[in-house]
C-alpha cells in the first residue's frame, strides 16, 4: 500500500488496529482485483502498513495514494490510446524530452468530494478538460477528448477512494464531510525525445490523486508586487502552462518572508490594475456590484471563478469583467479569491508601499455566503440545479 506519512491516531488501540488492518487487506484484496490493470500486489504481503490520518490535521500537501492513469499519444499520431491505470510511482523521462527541455507541459487541477450521503461528487470536470484542450492547442500539443479526459479522472477518484469504515473515523483518500477532498491532478507532458526547438514528437497524459486540506487557513492577506509579473499580453498567462509557476517564486517567497499569505500580480501593460494571485482569481467587492479581472489573455479562466460569477448573479449581484485599477482594490468594501485548490477565500488585507487596508470577513459577508452555497452544490447539500455535479459512486 501507500508510503505516504503515517498519522497518528491516539485515541486507537493496538488490538483495534490490527483487527481494523485485517479487514482493509481483505477489502482492498476485492478492490484491486476489480480495478482497471490495477496491481495485485496489495494482496501478496509484501505492502506495508495503510496510511491512517487525522483528517482534522489534513493540509494542502502531497500523501502518496494507490493508483495514477496513464495514456499515451505515439509518434505520428494525433489521438491518444486508451489509457490505464497503474500502481503510483516515479515516471521514466528522456533527457532529452520535450517537458525537461523546453517546458512543454499543462497541469489541471480538481477535487473529488465526498458528501454527507457519502456519495463522491466531482464538480465540472468537462471545464477542465476543455481548459486543457484549449492550453494543449496553445503548446502545439494533442490533448484527450474530453471524453478520455472525464473518464481518466473518474477512474482515478475511484481507484483512490479505498475503504470506508462506518464504525470508526478511519476512512480513505476522499476525505469525510468537511474535512478535505481529493485533489486530482491531470499533467500533459511532451515526453519525447527532441534536440531542436519544436514540439515533441510523443505526449504522455497521467493523473494522480491526494488527499488535502485546506490550502490556507483563515482569510488571507496579500502584498502587491508591482516589479515582477506574472503573464504578458501574448503569452501563456491564460492557460496552465508548467512554465507559468516558477519564475514567480521569487516574489512569492519574499512576500510570505515577510508575513503574507501570497501576492497580487499586477498587469504588465500598465502597471496600474490588478490581475491574479499566484494560483487563484481575484473579486472586489463594492455596493451590490462584484468585479474581476475579464478573461484577455493573461488571466487564467478559472471554473471556480466562472461558477462564483453565476452563482453571484442568482442572488442579485451586479457582475462586472473588466479592468480593475489598483486604487479600487485599496477602496473595495470586500475582496476574495476563488480556485480550485482554496474554493473561495476572503481577503483579510492589502499592503501596497507600506499602506495595509482591511477587508470584512467572516459572518455576514458576501464571500461567505457564495462560500457555502458553492461548498453546498460540490458536497451535495445544496441541489444541483445547473448540472454541474458529476457522481461517480
Amino acid at each position: 500500500m501507500s508510503r505516504g506519512k503515517i498519522c497518528s491516531l491516539e485515541w486507537m488501540n493496538r488490538p483495534l488496529r490490527r483487527s481494523v488492518l485485517a479487514i482493509k487487506l481483505r477489502h482492498c484484496s476485492r478492490n484491486a482485483r476489480g480495478v482497471q490493470t490495477a496491481s495485485d500486489a496489495s494482496i501478496n504481503g509484501d505492502q506495508e502498513e495503510h496510511d491512517l490520518c487525522n483528517w482534522d490535521e489534513l493540509k494542502f500537501s502531497f500523501i502518496p495514494t494507490d493508483y495514477m492513469y496513464v495514456m499515451k499519444c505515439s509518434s505520428g499520431e494525433s489521438a491518444f490510446s486508451q489509457g490505464h491505470l497503474t500502481r503510483y510511482g516515479n515516471v521514466e523521462l528522456s533527457p532529452s524530452s520535450g517537458v525537461l527541455n523546453y517546458g512543454q507541459g499543462l497541469l489541471e487541477g480538481l477535487k473529488a468530494y465526498r458528501g454527507d450521503d457519502n456519495r463522491i461528487r466531482l464538480f465540472r470536470p468537462e471545464q477542465n478538460a476543455l481548459r486543457m484542450q484549449m492550453g494543449a492547442e496553445r503548446m502545439c500539443m494533442p490533448s484527450p477528448t474530453a471524453e478520455q479526459f472525464v473518464s481518466s479522472i473518474k477512474q482515478t477518484a475511484l481507484a483512490n477512494k479505498r475503504w470506508v469504515f462506518k464504525f470508526t473515523a478511519l476512512t480513505y483518500p476522499v476525505p469525510p464531510p468537511g474535512k478535505g477532498s481529493l485533489y486530482i491532478r491531470p499533467l500533459l507532458l511532451g515526453t519525447g525525445s527532441i534536440l531542436g526547438v519544436a514540439p515533441s514528437p510523443e505526449y504522455t497524459f497521467l493523473a494522480y490523486a491526494s488527499p488535502v486540506g485546506n490550502y490556507f487557513n483563515g482569510p488571507m492577506h496579500f502584498s502587491v508586487e508591482d516589479k515582477v509579473y506574472r503573464a504578458i499580453p501574448g503569452g501563456t498567462g491564460g492557460i496552465k502552462s508548467i512554465t507559468n509557476y516558477s519564475p514567480i517564486y521569487e516574489a512569492i517567497t519574499q512576500a510570505k518572508a515577510k508575513g503574507f499569505t501570497d501576492a497580487i500580480f499586477l498587469d504588465s501593460a500598465t502597471g496600474k490594475n490588478i490581475e491574479e494571485a499566484t494560483a487563484c482569481n481575484i473579486f472586489v467587492m463594492k455596493g451590490n456590484v462584484i468585479s474581476t479581472p475579464p478573461i484577455a489573455g493573461t488571466i487564467l479562466p478559472g471554473i471556480t471563478r466562472k461558477s462564483i460569477i453565476e452563482v453571484a448573479s442568482w442572488f442579485g449581484y451586479q457582475i462586472e469583467e473588466r479592468a480593475i485599477p489598483l486604487e479600487e482594490l485599496i477602496n473595495a468594501d470586500e475582496a476574495f479569491c476563488t480556485g480550485t485548490a482554496i474554493a473561495i477565500k476572503p481577503v483579510g488585507s492589502v499592503t501596497y508601499q507600506g499602506q495595509r487596508v482591511e477587508y470584512k470577513t467572516g459572518e455576514g459577508t458576501v464571500s461567505e455566503k457564495l462560500r457555502r452555497t458553492l461548498t453546498g452544490i460540490q458536497t451535495g447539500r445544496i441541489e444541483d440545479t445547473m448540472g454541474w455535479v458529476v457522481e461517480i459512486e
